[in-house]
C-alpha cells in the first residue's frame, strides 16, 4: 500500500485535528517503526496536510488529547518564550535542543568535522532529544527576530522564514527534530493584514503530539503577529495555518489508549456542547481552561524557584 496524501481543512486546530485522526485511523497505511515493540501493530501512517483557517477561533483545545490545560501552557511557552532552553545541557544528561532554542538561536557546531555519536532516546512531542548540541562559535542567529524584520520592512516577502535543522548533528541522531521549517506571509484583505503561517514536519506522532505541536505552534503564529503589528504601528491578524507532515502517524502501541480516549470521546459526546460531559472539546476562554493554564504557570514558576525538572511543590 502506498502512503497516502490527506487534506483536512477546518476552522479552529481542535477541529482540524480530530479530522486529521479519524481519516488517518480509516486511511493511513500500516508501517512498521524504529520505536516499535515486537508485541505492537504496525503504526498508521500518511503524508499529512492541515489547513486551519481561524487558528484562534472556539473552540480551540480538543479534550481528547493526551495531556492537561497545564500541559498546554507550559509547552507554550517553551515554544514562544524558551521557558525550557536552560535545560539544555548535554553534558549532563539533559536536553540538546528546544524548538525555541533552533527557531530564536540558531547555530551550527563547533567542528562540524567531528563525528556525532547519538544517544538512544524518546520524546512523544518530538522536540525533546539526547543528542550532542551543536556548540555556537559564535552568538546564535534569532531566525524569528530576522522573519519579523524582513516582512516588516516588505509584507509580501516569501522570504520569511526558520529553520531547525542542522545537518552536522541531526543527520546521524537517533531521534531529530520533527519540525523542519516554518515560512511566514502577510496578505490584505479588505484593508486588514493577515500574517498566514505554514511548517513542515519530517514526523509527527499524531495522537500524542500534534495537537499541542497546534496548539504551541499557533501561539508563535500569534506573537510573530502582534511584534509585526508593534513595528509597523497596524494591526496584523493571525491568518490561515497550514501545517505539513511527511510522516503522520498514530504508533502501534497508542492504539489502546487512542481507542478508549479517542475514538471513545468521538462516539459518545458532541463535538462542543456548553454542558462540558457532553462536549468533546472546550473554549479556551472557558474556566476550567484558564484555571487549567493558571496551574501550567504556577508549575513553571515552581520549577524556576526550585531549579528541578518537573517541580509540583
Amino acid at each position: 500500500m502506498k502512503l497516502p496524501v490527506i487534506m483536512i481543512e477546518g476552522e479552529g486546530v481542535a477541529e482540524v485535528w480530530e479530522k486529521s485522526l479519524v481519516v488517518l485511523w480509516e486511511k493511513g497505511a500500516e508501517n512498521k517503526t524504529e520505536y516499535d515493540k515486537a508485541i505492537d501493530p504496525p503504526s498508521k501512517d500518511a503524508t499529512m496536510i492541515m489547513a486551519v483557517n481561524q487558528p484562534f477561533s472556539q473552540p480551540r483545545i480538543h479534550l481528547a488529547f493526551p495531556g492537561g490545560m497545564e500541559d498546554l501552557e507550559k509547552y507554550r511557552q517553551e515554544i514562544v518564550f524558551g521557558i525550557h532552553d536552560h535545560w539544555i545541557n548535554p553534558e549532563e544528561g539533559k536536553w540538546t535542543y528546544t524548538y525555541h532554542d533552533r527557531l530564536f538561536n540558531y547555530h551550527l557546531p563547533q567542528n562540524p568535522k567531528k563525528t556525532v555519536h547519538p544517544v538512544k532516546s524518546r520524546s512523544p512531542l518530538g522536540d525533546r532529544t539526547e543528542m550532542p548540541k551543536a556548540i555556537p562559535t559564535s552568538n546564535g542567529v534569532n531566525q524569528v527576530e530576522k522573519l519579523i524584520e524582513k516582512l516588516s520592512a516588505t509584507h509580501y516577502s516569501r522570504r520569511a522564514q526558520a529553520i531547525t535543522w542542522i545537518p552536522f548533528c541531526d543527520a546521524n541522531a537517533d531521534d531529530p527534530p520533527c519540525l523542519q521549517r516554518i515560512w511566514c506571509r502577510i496578505f490584505e484583505e479588505n484593508s486588514e493584514l493577515y500574517l498566514v503561517m505554514n511548517t513542515h514536519w519530517r514526523s509527527r506522532d499524531a495522537y500524542r503530539a500534534a495537537f499541542m505541536n497546534l496548539f504551541g505552534i499557533t501561539e508563535l503564529q500569534k506573537y510573530i503577529a502582534e511584534e509585526i503589528s508593534k513595528k509597523i504601528n497596524k494591526k496584523v491578524n493571525v491568518g490561515r495555518y497550514v501545517d505539513i507532515s511527511d510522516s503522520y502517524h498514530i504508533y502501534g502501541e497508542s492504539f489502546d489508549d487512542f481507542k478508549n480516549r479517542f475514538l471513545n470521546l468521538l462516539n459518545k459526546r458532541e463535538f462542543y456542547n456548553l454542558e462540558r460531559s457532553k462536549s468533546r472539546t472546550i473554549r479556551s476562554d472557558d474556566p476550567v481552561a484558564v484555571e487549567g493554564f493558571g496551574y501550567g504557570k504556577k508549575l513553571l514558576e515552581m520549577e524556576k524557584q526550585t531549579g528541578t525538572k518537573g517541580a509540583t511543590s
